[in-house]
């Protein structure tokens, strides 16, 4: 394997400006903040941004389309849940939207973890065959972009006869499909299907745990995977600014769940049934910092609504923590900070050239480099 670290730092984009501590406006899509969002991540150099996916959120394909009418060079990872569009449809949409944005396309499958949520869009089946259904569909997709002629497909969940594949990626062979879930059914299939397995922001332990059972699931059937981490960092001039502004980011989001007025996405615990959400809420129960300066508080306040946890310090300091995680053959990396316009504009002028210099410098990971 080359020694040339394959470094990819990727944000977040929404369609308002809304966060654990800054309650959305109303049900409406602001387009200039889209607009905004989306630009403000081109311009402190991200390379990709992500536009997630629940049962209450618009159209992350018009999302996508429309950020990349507004942008040139910036990549998308599309959140997009199996089981609610036809595999042969989501085939051709994503491929349709790869060509539109010039090949700058990613998918971001997302199973779903919380039966609850699940159902809102009439979906009731159990996460174990939610995540065989999603075995099915991504085998489906891979051969809508892949096959020479119309193909049969007689799947466990997904039956097909003659579908045309005349819709394809522009990237060849297909479009970079990233994966997401901690359960041992989610392992399997990211182990037969991902190109990147992406995970929370857990200690450092955990995450070398989930890690190698993602390896030794893709080695099973010949393959090699890519590593995906997210985290929300806290930054200051000095630590202690930092863990000032953590402090503050802490009372505003306690805050906004009191008032009612926080995101149903968020408010609560009760849909926290998927695995990666426990994992975060079990690294909270281990106490407030973990590892260096892993800080899991709005974790613990939110339920572990997703992408919770905060690596709180200097930039240099925060870089110092992701290195650890670097080591351990993750090397795309995912940040949104809790004043997301702000944040991302902030990143770009500290956190994402501190972190490429010291990749530079390190080199390849030498997990990677000893295969």
């Amino acid at each position: 394997m080359s020694d040339e670290p394959k470094l990819e730092i990727l944000g977040l984009i929404s369609t308002q400006y809304a966060s654990e501590t800054h309650a959305a406006k109303s049900a409406w899509i602001d387009k200039t903040y889209v607009a905004a969002h989306a630009k403000a991540h081109e311009y402190a150099g991200f390379d990709r941004v992500l536009i997630g996916y629940n049962s209450a959120a618009p159209d992350g394909f018009q999302v996508a389309a429309y950020a990349a009418t507004e942008t040139s060079k910036l990549k998308f990872l599309l959140a997009h849940r199996p089981g609610v569009t036809a595999p042969t449809v989501a085939a051709r949409q994503l491929a349709s939207l790869d060509q539109f944005s010039d090949g700058r396309l990613a998918v971001h499958i997302i199973t779903g973890g919380s039966d609850e949520e699940q159902q809102r869009d009439g979906d009731f089946l159990t996460k174990a065959e939610r995540y065989a259904r999603t075995d099915d569909y991504i085998d489906v997709l891979r051969k809508a972009w892949t096959s020479e002629a119309p193909f049969d497909h007689d799947g466990p969940y997904y039956r097909v006869i003659g579908a045309p594949a005349a819709v394809k990626t522009l990237q060849q062979p297909t479009i970079p499909v990233f994966f997401g879930g901690a359960s041992d059914e989610a392992i399997e299939v990211a182990g037969r299907r991902a190109d990147v397995y992406a995970l929370f922001g857990e200690p450092v332990d955990q995450a070398r745990e989930v890690v190698e059972r993602v390896r030794a699931s893709a080695a099973k059937h010949g393959r090699t995977v890519e590593f995906s981490l997210s985290l929300r960092p806290i930054l200051g001039r000095t630590e202690q600014e930092a863990w000032d502004r953590a402090e503050h980011i802490l009372e505003a989001a306690r805050a906004l769940k009191e008032s009612g007025a926080g995101r149903a996405a968020w408010r609560g615990s009760r849909y926290t049934t998927a695995r990666g959400g426990q994992r975060l809420l079990e690294a909270a129960a281990g106490g407030k910092v973990r590892d260096k300066r892993l800080w899991t508080e709005i974790a613990a306040l939110t339920g572990a609504q997703g992408n919770s946890t905060s690596l709180v310090g200097t930039a240099e300091q925060v870089v110092d923590s992701l290195l650890d995680y670097y080591e351990l053959g993750i090397t795309k990396f995912l940040f949104r900070g809790f004043d997301p316009l702000e944040d991302a504009i902030e990143y770009g002028r500290e956190l994402l050239p501190a972190l490429r210099a010291a990749v530079a410098e390190r080199g390849a990971p030498k997990i990677l480099a000893a295969e």
